[in-house]
């Protein structure tokens, strides 16, 4: 990095929501700095759980394949009685984003690889050892924030920010923006003066995390026995984690010994004593949620900004999704590609869908958790009765309870009057597809890693007419006609191909399922892949003006290729595009 003091973003945390932030940042060549107060990264698993949205989050950031080898996929998890009689089963099959929907990992060594991506990037550094202790903005604003003092009031709009760095040399650096990644603790948090709103459960669990798994399958399961509520989690490489249940009467000292671990294990386990025990702890489920995820130009992601209780592990990945969701908004401001309201809409989207992870976990946490017998037997009963129903059955089995991020409002273009059955603020799909130069292709390597516009039976060029297709392509956006496979290898006669656009082919049939759904016909896909608008075709012009408003993005942005900030200083915008021969990977 060329100037220590000068940066565009600091991420305070170097976690694996801080770390996949600065990797989205360093693809787009903003000039990052990572601070972590510890030493070195968490050596011990905390996150047990990936699902698919954060995988394909690794596959945009180019390091999916180093991750893979650190899971295992299409891990089902079973729910059991007291007695050990099966309640409920839960084991997706699909796969509509890519990648498998449950996926075991050991959180250390993925979180390794996502410190290892940076090595990638000349402007991107970490520091270790070394606590953000305080901030002041400057120049034009007046505030100053130290880390032991909460400051109410959302701070001064200004320039910058100077961050302030402690350890044996403190330092104090400037930064456009400061993003607090730094857990449920936050001192970026207590700097911003926001409130932590929630409950803290007063019911203690025991982990214990287990080398050589002495299970050996590959599987998870979580025991509703109201003599002592438990779980048994697979990892990856051969780490098995239980959980128990702490009565009010078992004391810490107690439960931390190790006769009372064994004793905990003996129901599982012939020989108890004889097992590699990792480490094992106690501790309480959360359930809180950030007053706010912005204030001027300090954001929080992660548990800084939300917690959740562990029951539907989506404590982890709801963290890596408000980095991708934050991360393209962040890059677009400090381009110059798009004005600071953009960053206005990160939380108004992440907030309602955070919410609801936690209303998830902590409803699936009550019920899991009776300990009254009668209690228990009443939820089995209705469990039971449930699972008889084909339809509900299916609706667990294949998790589609499982909240899914959908915007009303944010940075997206709705119709009005706004139809129920519309696809904008969702994901979009990502089937494996066929293009000219290469078979068996995720969709999101064929279309790069910005913004995106893609159109069924249609040339998006022809569509949005040259002035938008000049805007998007000022911005870097892919463009793919998509057609059924009989047609991947035809042109019209007497003329060609334009090589601005990608022909897409549908290998599995996905991607005509989709829009035999919807009567839209063109997407406008943002970098996280959510829908930002859709229409149909004669209307592309006009909703891509809708969008480019709502977006915030400015009339004339820099050229994807490099250009200059606003401060004067060289933008490279560095996204990787995949060769022929090199784009997908193999789940």
């Amino acid at each position: 990095m060329a100037a220590l003091n000068d940066v565009d973003v600091v991420v305070v945390g170097a976690g694996p929501v801080g770390l996949t932030l600065a990797n989205i940042l360093g693809l787009q060549g903003i000039r990052t700095l990572v601070v972590e107060d510890r030493e070195t990264l968490i050596d011990y698993p905390r996150g047990v759980g990936l699902d698919d949205e954060s995988l394909r989050t690794f596959q945009a950031i180019g390091l999916v394949d180093a991750v893979l080898p650190h899971t295992v996929p299409n891990q089902i998890l079973r729910f059991y009685d007291r007695r050990r009689r099966l309640l409920a089963e839960m084991a997706p099959a699909e796969a509509g984003f890519g990648w498998p929907k449950r996926n075991g990992f050991v959180q250390p060594l993925v979180d390794a690889e996502l410190l290892r991506g940076l090595e990638r990037f000349d402007h991107v550094e970490v520091l270790w050892g070394r606590p953000m202790t305080g901030c002041e903005e400057s120049p034009g604003g007046s505030a100053r924030l130290d880390a032991g003092e909460a400051k109410l009031g959302p701070p001064h709009e200004s320039d910058s920010v100077a961050v302030h760095i402690g350890g044996a040399e403190p330092q104090t650096v400037s930064a456009r923006y400061v993003v607090g990644c730094d857990g449920g603790r936050s001192a970026t948090r207590r700097l911003m003066g926001v409130s932590f709103e929630g409950t803290t459960s007063s019911t203690r669990w025991l982990v214990v995390d287990i080398a050589n798994d002495p299970l050996g399958h590959p599987n998870s399961e979580v025991g509703a026995d109201p003599a002592r509520p438990y779980a048994s989690i697979s990892i990856a490489h051969g780490i098995r984690r239980f959980e128990f249940m702490i009565h009010a009467h078992e004391t810490d000292e107690q439960a931390q010994d190790p006769e009372f671990v064994a004793a905990m294990l003996a129901p599982f386990l012939p020989r108890p004593h004889d097992v590699d025990v990792i480490r094992h702890r106690l501790y309480t489920h959360h359930s809180r949620i950030a007053g706010a995820f912005r204030r001027g130009r300090l954001l929080l992601a992660g548990d800084a900004a939300h917690l959740m209780p562990v029951w539907q592990g989506q404590g982890y990945n709801s963290g890596i999704r408000d980095a991708m969701n934050l991360g393209w908004k962040l890059a677009a401001v400090v381009r110059g590609q798009a004005r600071p309201s953009l960053l206005d809409s990160y939380d108004t989207e992440r907030r309602k869908h955070a919410r609801a992870m936690i209303d998830l976990s902590t409803m699936v946490g009550k019920v899991i958790s009776p300990t009254n017998r009668r209690v228990a037997g009443l939820r089995d009963g209705v469990i039971r009765a449930a699972s008889a129903v084909p339809t509900l059955k299916r609706y667990v089995l294949e998790m589609r309870f499982k909240p899914m991020p959908r915007y009303e409002q944010g940075a997206v273009v709705h119709d009005q009057p706004r139809r129920p059955d519309s696809p904008v603020g969702t994901l979009f799909i990502q089937p494996r597809v066929d293009t000219r130069a290469g078979a068996d292709l995720l969709l999101d390597d064929v279309i790069g890693a910005g913004f995106a516009v893609l159109a069924w039976n249609n040339n998006p060029r022809v569509l949005l007419g040259e002035e938008a297709f000049a805007r998007w392509t000022a911005l870097g956006a892919g463009f793919a006609a998509l057609r059924p496979l009989t047609q991947l290898h035809w042109t019209p006669p007497g003329q060609t191909d334009d090589p601005a656009v990608t022909i897409v082919g549908d290998r599995t049939g996905q991607l005509k399922a989709w829009f035999d759904r919807h009567e839209q016909s063109v997407l406008f896909l943002r970098p996280d892949r959510c829908i930002a608008a859709a229409c149909i075709a004669q209307r592309a012009p006009e909703v891509s003006a809708l969008l480019f408003g709502a977006l915030s993005l400015t009339p004339t942005a820099p050229s994807p290729q490099g250009g200059e900030r606003p401060d004067g200083t060289e933008s490279v915008l560095h996204v990787p595009q995949p060769t022929a021969e090199s784009a997908g990977t193999t789940p």
